[in-house]
């Protein structure tokens, strides 16, 4: 008993919005009369919230270096997508070729932005800010206002695309490709937490009982096998949800597993300390933005890819959902701490009420209230939890 207080109150921010994405399920699950899990439902959740999981990942790094965050998000979205459309509708570009373009012009827009917040050190708030007017405007005038589509249906593929069930039962309506995938990573997820636990015994570090471990196991391994249920259920692997697992994954093999990862965390607790170490801050800002410009360029052409058109209007509060989902999933306002898997967890979260509330037939005021005093919550326990360590 005193091991399974000690496990939760060192991870508290880790579990706390898990356990609590679990329980706003079960109630709409309730209130919804079974909707909200109904296999078709759970992959319109993913699909519906994939451009808000990219995002959140960028946004942690963001969000890492110091509270930092980039509000032009949403329009780089829009802008990208116009983009897109240029290239891909009215070019008549390669659709392969016309994503590579929008994706450098992504990875361009994080360099400029993050040339001013590292190196000129302009507050990060406000070089987004005007970004988020920038590229709006820019938006605008390429799209003179209208919207341009559609667009080929190998694009469209990227957001309404599934893997095809490569190890189909004839008569069967159950894909056994996802479920297959679902089994991979349960073994993967295995291997990966057994090595780390050892390693973590060799240097005196690992203090989780054994049988809280394989609990811990065993959880995580049903509920990956879970969602592989679920989708198999319907149509298989969305193509977004794979590409959103591999960003997760390398995301989080980064920030936790490698040494540029780890000074993200340095400088976000305290950046004077990391120079003094030896860590080149700016380089890690800088970094930082530029990966947030690429990401934004990602979601915009999954974003489009599902709105099947490229509008001035795309991305219009997108900013606010990445930054929400980053501090619902455990992100410091003050930086230095924050998960990726967290930041999914907090997008989940807000996908869910989302979801769940439309169901419902809330009206959309309603929602975002809802959301906001969520936002308000998490916040004021991260603010808490930091006076109680002081």
């Amino acid at each position: 008993m005193d091991s399974i207080k000690l496990f939760f109150k060192n991870n508290l921010r880790q579990y706390a919005m898990l356990i609590a994405l679990v329980v706003i399920m079960i109630f709409f699950q309730i209130t919804t009369g079974g909707i909200l899990l109904v296999p078709m439902n759970v992959t319109n959740l993913i699909l519906q919230n994939a451009y808000v999981f990219i995002l959140a990942i960028g946004m942690t790094l963001c969000i890492l270096t110091g509270g930092n965050i980039d509000l032009s998000v949403g329009s780089v979205v829009a802008f990208i997508g116009a983009v897109a459309g240029a290239f891909i509708v009215t070019a008549k570009m390669d659709v392969g070729l016309g994503i590579v373009f929008a994706l450098l012009i992504g990875l361009l827009i994080g360099i400029w932005q993050g040339y001013w917040i590292a190196y000129v050190r302009i507050p990060a708030f406000i070089v987004t800010l005007s970004g988020m007017l920038v590229f709006r405007g820019l938006t605008i005038f390429m799209l003179k206002g209208l919207t341009i589509g559609p667009f080929p249906e190998s694009f469209q593929a990227i957001s309404s695309g599934f893997v095809p069930d490569f190890l189909a039962v004839p008569g069967l309506d159950f894909n056994i490709t996802a479920v297959a995938a679902g089994l991979v990573v349960v073994l993967l997820y295995i291997i990966a937490n057994l090595r780390r636990r050892v390693a973590r015994k060799k240097s005196g570090f690992e203090k989780t009982a054994p049988g809280l471990f394989v609990a811990k196991l065993i959880v995580m391994s049903a509920v990956i096998m879970l969602v592989a249920c679920w989708l198999a259920a319907y149509k298989g692997l969305p193509i977004i949800f794979l590409i959103i697992c591999v960003l997760v994954i390398a995301y989080s093999f980064f920030t936790t597993r490698t040494v540029p990862g780890r000074y993200f965390y340095a400088m976000g607790g305290n950046e004077k300390a990391a120079q003094l170490s030896g860590i080149n801050t700016n380089r890690i800002l800088f970094f930082a933005y530029v990966n947030m410009g690429l990401l934004a360029a990602v979601a915009g052409v999954a974003f489009t890819s599902r709105l099947n058109a490229a509008s001035p209007q795309a991305g219009n509060g997108f900013e606010l959902d990445a930054i929400g989902a980053c501090f619902i999933g455990g992100a410091s306002a003050y930086g230095g701490i924050g998960t990726i898997v967290g930041s999914i967890i907090g997008a989940m979260v807000m996908g869910v009420l989302n979801n769940g509330m439309s169901i419902m037939g809330v009206g959309s005021d309603i929602q975002q209230v809802v959301k906001g005093l969520v936002l308000l919550v998490a916040v004021a326990f991260d603010v808490m939890s930091k006076r109680k360590t002081r």
